[in-house]
């Protein structure tokens, strides 16, 4: 990192994502041990920072191997060094099947397929090539976004399997806080039933002659607790690296913990409840929206050191804050620079080109802006806007 002065910090234009890299390095500490003490495998999906600057740090954490969504983040994963990728994504038409099997000519590729249709396209595309292809299958384990229904997957499994050119070696899915088919807050119970109906279904096909190796589940909240299901391999969190208001929300971190804020300044004070600043919905995700059920987060983020002040509504470049008693005490000018946990880091930081690592004088705190000295570096994010 290159060592710059307090001028150079103010000099940083807003808005603009903040990275602490001792937070994050604790981070991803902290999942790490977590995958050492229940003895799986650590696949952490990239899609949260598409950096492979961060990729590295993770796999010299002690992760196995990274997870992309696309065939572009996989390229550029790979360009930049990485050799141990699982596209966690059902690849269909034949322009990115043709990319994954010339990727897969160079490092180690596993991809995932949901249908029999799109696991005869991989093996058709492999067998041109000469190609035997890795592939797992994923399934939907109550989220009802890809992967094969749960009481049809023995079947497709069998299906995939007898296909001359792929290699069946495991088991995938992704559920989140789901618990029943319901969004839920008991962590733990949804990490346990994920973990334990994927590792039911792989013994059961272990049993009729398939050769799965690897059972992999597991999102930020429910990790810790897939993980220690008993026939669970590996698990493949993302947003940990970073964490956010959602997160913290859950209780899988404490504020504190969140490594990436988006730093903005106040360009009007129209009245004393309300300020406005440089970030609108171009700068903050709206996916993760305030009020739902069963988080009900306010607003669209935390604003550090104004407690009681909402970010309560955007448009493309205006962030309106709702200012309460407290934060109009406190008076944030025009001109001022504020920090703010995005509810969902990870498609927040799909919306910047660049980010900033930052590394405070020991016991600063970078989200309150109040380090003296600061090292930093503003960075590309190189997996940014990959999306075929």
């Amino acid at each position: 990192m290159t060592s710059e002065s307090s001028e150079a910090w103010d000099a940083i234009e807003t808005p603009c994502v903040v990275i602490d890299m001792d937070r994050l390095e604790r981070n991803l500490a902290r999942m790490a041990e977590t995958a050492r003490l229940h003895q799986v495998k650590l696949r952490p999906h990239t899609k949260t920072h598409k950096l492979p600057r961060i990729a590295e740090l993770q796999l010299a954490a002690g992760a196995a191997g990274i997870t992309v969504a696309k065939v572009s983040e996989a390229e550029v994963m790979a360009q930049h060094g990485l050799s141990d990728i699982f596209i966690a994504y059902p690849l269909i038409r034949e322009s990115k099947i043709e990319r994954a099997v010339r990727l897969n000519e160079r490092i180690g590729l596993i991809l995932g397929v949901d249908s029999l249709e799109g696991a005869r396209r991989l093996s058709e595309a492999a067998g041109r090539h000469g190609q035997v292809l890795q592939v797992r299958l994923e399934v939907d384990t109550g989220l009802r976004r890809t992967g094969v229904l749960y009481d049809d997957a023995a079947a497709l499994a069998h299906q995939v399997h007898a296909l001359p050119h792929l290699r069946l070696t495991g088991l995938y899915t992704f559920r989140g806080a789901v618990l029943g088919g319901q969004p839920t807050i008991d962590l733990e119970a949804a990490g346990r039933e994920e973990g334990t109906l994927m590792a039911k279904l792989a013994e059961r096909l272990r049993a009729e002659g398939l050769p799965i190796e690897d059972v992999s589940v597991g999102s930020t909240p429910t990790s810790a607790y897939a993980a220690a299901v008993p026939g669970v391999t590996e698990i493949r969190p993302g947003t940990y690296v970073f964490q956010d208001a959602m997160q913290a929300k859950l209780g899988v971190c404490a504020l504190d913990d969140c490594a990436g804020t988006v730093h903005v300044t106040v360009v009007s004070r129209p009245s004393p409840e309300l300020a406005v600043i440089d970030g609108g919905s171009k700068t903050f995700a709206t996916d993760v929206q305030p009020g739902t059920e069963p988080l009900g987060l306010v607003g669209f983020g935390r604003i550090l050191g104004l407690d009681d002040a909402v970010l309560e509504r955007m448009s493309e470049e205006h962030g309106m804050l709702r200012l309460g008693p407290a934060a109009q005490a406190a008076n944030p000018q025009v001109g001022d620079r504020l920090a703010i946990i995005p509810n969902h880091i990870c498609s927040t930081v799909n919306l910047h080109n660049t980010v900033v690592l930052a590394r405070a004088a020991s016991g600063a705190s970078i989200g309150l802006l109040d380090a003296p000295k600061l090292n930093l570096e503003r960075v590309p994010v190189p997996c940014r806007g990959m999306l075929e």
